[in-house]
């Protein structure tokens, strides 16, 4: 670790690094970054007090993480929104403390965010998604052991892929990473905007005050419930959340409600700035794309699919498409994801087979490069991450994977050695993609896994299989990607990456000791899963159903959505390859897929934030590209932390009434 911090922020106008173009070869491209752009030690970097902020960060986003994920079938990079947070935090503990404690410098919020990046971002989805998947399924949790052995491993696993594929993609290639030059451009600014990085840094806790407070007026009633199921007299209580509290949702009646008895679920309006904030990231075009869709199912389709079900009621052998209440009412969406997903996955195929070129380049890892021991070419190595490393570490995390696999899950042992090969391919893949599209295509891989070992001998007609090898692949891909999104912030601003990587590894094991106690505590039994109706926990259900049990097991109308669903996901991409031009006006294909696996309700607040920003954009521009990040990034944060510290309290009352 280093010394004492210092108020030393040379590092915050550090020269750009050379483009792709201004050096001609790989050796000269490394030598003037480590001449002009490297800081050096004159800079602290891995520090205690930035892995402790890092750990604090990262429990506390390791929770949101998996909110979101459980919420909105999404899981958001926090780095951003951890160097804004420590920033103000660490100030606010400075002028507290009267100056006494010295100023974070701008390397060490960077290993800091590595450090919250590993551990709120790269294990919460694998928990929400795979195990998720799992519990739906089977009706009950995995030990905790088991759970916390799965996520260290594979999220490991990806950590020391991502070390061949750095020097690669971030000192040859030059690959962008959006996020990763976003979050590098924020702490510059941060740390040399003066007044104008105060504002945008509380300008994010405000927001997340606020959020806060809406989140926690719309969810303690939960809390009370819980309380009152206890045996605790809440009538004080119910008192006050008759007085302030905020409605979780609105429901759409009258002439808004297609039906003329019952009620759609999902049909409302939710007064949720969590949503809200998503869709001020999310932009118009898929947003609108997802209300359109959705509009569709809920006005349109569901209706008529209804009716259809009512006038073959009589017919023998006859299988409904929904699965009605008394009142008549039912959710269209168990019933929609099926073409959702179907879209989805071709979708993304096609992608996958439009942008061949860059699949192979992911392969591509060494080039025509000299391997002289020139001195430059040992301090080079000697703040690089070593290659032995990789070894190291794929050795065991690699031995450990197949170990849980065959353990926990009864993957057989050839199976599990190729899920741990198969990670190879997705990180690089997914490494690939997040470089050049600032997208991690984490659902597309999975679901290619799912194909894999959904037609493998020993695998076919196996759910269990089927989910948490995908699940293993996906998670070493996310694991990889963001190591890489933030050594792209480090190598712009002149960090040692083999510090940044070792804040990266420590994060991993933080993330697992913040995800696995949330999990279980947010997510106590099958029914509290379900009553988040998890998107893409019920896509990665919803798949390896449909790869283990057949055809069969669905309702025709199901089948014919699936086609459906195919042939739009192929012809999107095409339609936005071959016509450029119309990509801006043609519907989202992703925007469109999850439209048909999300409620009403959420589409419609993920539409109102990103015309909120559009709107705002138009009257102040500037103005809205300075804080729109902030205030979406702190909506998010704030009322996902405190729906999951009340899911988690409800969870702890209940175990402590029943001893």
């Amino acid at each position: 670790m280093s010394g004492p911090t210092s108020d030393h922020h040379t590092s915050s106008s550090a020269p750009t690094p050379p483009s792709p173009i201004e050096f001609a070869t790989p050796e000269a491209r490394d030598e003037h970054w480590f001449r002009h752009v490297y800081q050096g030690d004159r800079v602290p970097q891995l520090t205690l007090r930035a892995l402790l902020m890092g750990a604090f960060l990262g429990f506390l986003m390791a929770a949101s993480n998996l909110y979101t994920t459980l919420k909105l079938g999404w899981s958001f990079g926090v780095v951003v929104t951890a160097v804004v947070l420590s920033y103000a935090l660490w100030n606010t503990l400075r002028t507290l403390s009267g100056g006494r404690i010295g100023p974070m410098s701008i390397l060490e919020n960077n290993c800091m965010a590595s450090c919250a990046s590993a551990a709120g971002y790269s294990t919460g989805s694998t928990v929400g998604v795979a195990f998720g998947a799992l519990l739906l399924i089977q009706g009950h949790h995995q030990p905790w052991y088991v759970v916390a052995a799965y996520v260290c491993f594979t999220a490991g696993l990806g950590v020391f892929l991502a070390i061949p594929m750095k020097r690669q993609m971030i000192n040859q290639e030059q690959l962008p990473f959006p996020t990763g030059t976003a979050a590098a451009e924020t702490l510059r600014s941060l740390y040399t905007a003066g007044a104008e990085a105060l504002r945008k840094a509380y300008t994010l806790l405000i927001a997340l005050a606020a959020s806060i407070v809406i989140g926690f007026l719309r969810t303690f009633g939960t809390l009370i419930e819980a309380l009152a199921g206890a045996g605790r007299d809440v009538s004080v209580f119910q008192k006050i959340q008759k007085a302030i509290s905020i409605p979780e949702s609105i429901a759409f009646t009258g002439f808004l409600n297609p039906l003329s008895r019952g009620q759609l679920a999902g049909l409302s309006f939710e007064p949720s700035v969590l949503m809200v904030g998503a869709g001020m990231l999310m932009g118009p075009r898929v947003t609108l794309s997802m209300l359109a869709g959705s509009t569709l199912l809920y006005y349109v389709v569901a209706p008529a699919m209804a009716a259809y079900d009512a006038a073959q009621a009589s017919v023998p052998g006859y299988i409904a498409s929904f699965t009605y209440r008394p009142d008549g009412s039912f959710n269209p969406v168990r019933w929609g994801l099926w073409g959702g997903t179907s879209l989805m996955v071709f979708a993304s195929l096609t992608v996958l087979a439009l942008e061949w070129r860059t699949f192979a380049r992911a392969f591509t890892l060494f080039r025509g490069r000299s391997t002289g021991a020139s001195a430059n070419d040992r301090e080079l190595a000697a703040i690089e991450v070593p290659g032995r490393w990789l070894v190291y570490g794929l050795v065991p995390f690699g031995i450990g994977t197949v170990v849980v696999l065959k353990a926990a899950f009864a993957v057989p042992l050839p199976l599990g050695i190729l899920a741990v090969l198969l990670t190879v391919v997705v990180s690089l893949v997914c490494c690939r993609a997040t470089g050049e599209t600032d997208t991690t295509p984490i659902g597309p891989m999975g679901k290619l896994t799912q194909l894999v070992y959904g037609i493998l001998p020993g695998a076919a007609g196996n759910t269990v299989i089927n989910l948490m090898t995908a699940g293993a692949t996906t998670s070493a891909g996310m694991g990889s990607a963001d190591l890489l999104t933030d050594l792209k912030s480090g190598y712009l601003l002149g960090a040692n990456p083999r510090k940044q990587f070792l804040a990266q590894f420590f994060g991993v094991f933080i993330g697992t000791l913040a995800i696995v106690p949330a999990w279980y505590l947010m997510v106590p039994t099958k029914e509290a899963l379900e009553a988040f109706n998890p998107p893409a926990t019920n896509m990665w259900k919803a798949v390896a159903d449909l790869l283990t049990k057949g055809l069969s097991s669905l309702p025709p109308s199901a089948l014919w959505i699936i086609t459906i669903g195919a042939g739009i996901g192929v012809l999107l991409p095409l339609l936005e390859r071959r016509t450029p031009r119309w990509r801006p006006y043609l519907p989202s294909a992703m925007g469109l897929g999850f439209s048909w696996a999300f409620v009403f309700q959420n589409s419609l607040s993920f539409a109102l934030g990103a015309m909120a920003v559009w709107v705002w954009s138009r009257i102040r521009s500037r103005h809205a590209e300075t804080y729109s990040v902030a205030v979406a990034s702190g909506f998010i944060a704030g009322e996902s932390l405190i729906a999951a510290a009340i899911a988690i309290a409800c969870t702890l009352v209940g175990i402590l009434a029943a001893q």
